[in-house]
């Protein structure tokens, strides 16, 4: 448990309610891996706006349950934000949905949904 993501930032958030822990690791499930093939193809098809406002959206999710790559994510961001063409941000984006699958899989499996 809590391998590819923590919940320390959670329970502090939810004053350590279990059913509100898990209505948020409901929530992230619902929408972070959405958010993360939205931004996968937004980069793919270098929609710049759309990966900005993907990553964006994704940030408090991603920093909230400490995943690890809210830098990363930020690169990102940054590279949509500030259409930086220039840059070749697949190595960002690789190591981002890296985690957000692996997170995605051990919530699923810790709260059993």
């Amino acid at each position: 448990m809590e391998l590819h993501y923590k919940l320390f930032r959670v329970r502090e958030l939810a004053d350590n309610d279990e059913e509100f822990i898990a209505a948020l690791a409901e929530a992230f499930l619902e929408e972070v891996p959405e958010d993360a093939e939205r931004l996968k193809n937004a980069v793919a098809a270098k929609d710049y706006q759309e990966a900005y406002q993907a990553a964006h959206k994704m940030k408090p999710t991603i920093d909230l349950f400490e995943l690890g790559v809210l830098d990363k994510l930020i690169e990102v961001q940054d590279w949509g934000k500030f259409t930086q063409t220039d840059v070749d941000i697949t190595p960002q984006l690789e190591t981002v949905l890296s985690a957000v699958e692996r997170a995605s899989a051990e919530i699923k499996s810790d709260f059993k949904l």
